[in-house]
């Protein structure tokens, strides 16, 4: 291994053992302390606790019937907490805003007779534009689309796949600071899932606060700076995703030319042995000791990888095997 891999090995593992200690000062789009809601005697939501600071792309992950649904129509006022309060730009009236916020519930529904460009412009008007203001809009956002040619189409003409991306413009005509997204990758195949991601970070590049609850995780760990993982009504964790990985050690992944010697002494008490290669977790002190230990040793080393847990595995460490089971027969069903 060259001397300039065991700097660069060295500094990445600094990089993965240092903790997260800078406090994230930005405003916050969405507060909630302590959500409870029940229906008929049964508890869907049982002590929420979310912070989703302004600009933000945030996930809502926990697999169907967790009660993701259900909290985000509490943060958006649709329906009323049984307990606890939650703020949308500070106002715990978060209904009162509905002009600053974009939804599209998981029920996705537009009028099939509808032509493409009025159903835009037929949503904007519920938030407060003018019919003639959305149609312009709508325009400009189905041609920035490359929907343009389907503007005067009506929404039983399009395939699926449009016509969810319809929705989700009528649900941008109106410039909304925060846009909420209930299973929004729900039924896409894999090209408009990847245009759904591009438009996602857009969004979150022009200042806009994006929340969005999913089943799959994948969708979660690419887009999400922050995650709040929802199970059985309960949020085990809400916070960075970084924080969240973080939760289980890196791995390491050593390659010797030597076998044997003092040097096995250094290496940590759960490192196991499978040919020349040691696997292990990372020391909380960094890889450095260690290098220093093997190099003294006359280890010979000639591979050193480290892998950070994924989200996945942090969602069962976090969540438990059954919820991950569950999440991924919703993902693999959707």
């Amino acid at each position: 291994m060259a001397v300039g891999d065991l700097e660069h090995a060295s500094k990445r593992a600094e990089t993965l053992a240092r903790p997260e200690t800078e406090p994230d000062n930005r405003p916050l789009a969405i507060e909630a302390r302590g959500l409870v809601k029940s229906f008929d005697g049964t508890r869907a939501v049982d002590g929420v606790d979310l912070n989703v600071p302004e600009g933000a792309i945030y996930g809502v992950l926990g697999p169907n019937g967790a009660g993701k649904t259900t909290t985000l129509r509490m943060l958006l006022g649709i329906i009323d907490p049984d307990e606890g309060v939650r703020r949308v730009f500070g106002n715990d009236r978060p209904h009162d805003l509905s002009r600053l916020i974009g939804y599209l519930p998981e029920e996705r529904g537009l009028y099939p007779a509808m032509k493409a460009v009025e159903a835009i412009a037929f949503m904007g008007a519920l938030r407060g534009l003018t019919l003639a203001e959305g149609r312009k809009r709508g325009l400009e956002l189905l041609e920035r689309h490359d929907l343009g040619y389907a503007a005067d189409r009506q929404i039983r003409q399009l395939s699926k796949g449009m016509a969810q991306t319809v929705q989700l413009l009528g649900t941008l005509v109106h410039q909304p600071r925060l846009v909420v997204l209930d299973e929004p990758f729900s039924g896409l195949d894999a090209i408009n899932q990847g245009k759904l991601e591009r438009m996602i970070r857009a969004l979150s590049e022009e200042g806009v606060t994006v929340i969005f609850s999913t089943h799959v995780i994948h969708h979660a760990e690419r887009l999400c700076e922050g995650v709040a993982i929802i199970a059985g009504g309960r949020v085990p964790y809400a916070g960075s995703v970084e924080t969240a990985r973080d939760r289980i050690p890196a791995q390491v992944r050593l390659e010797t030319s030597a076998r044997d010697g003092g040097w096995t002494a250094a290496l940590p008490q759960d490192a196991r042995r499978e040919g020349n290669f040691f696997y292990f977790s990372l020391p909380e002190t960094g890889v450095e000791p260690l290098l220093k230990s093997l190099i003294e040793g006359e280890a010979g080393i000639l591979s050193l990888s480290i892998e950070r847990a994924g989200l996945h595995d942090a969602f069962v460490a976090i969540a438990g095997e059954a919820a991950a089971r569950q999440l991924e027969a919703d993902a693999q069903s959707s």
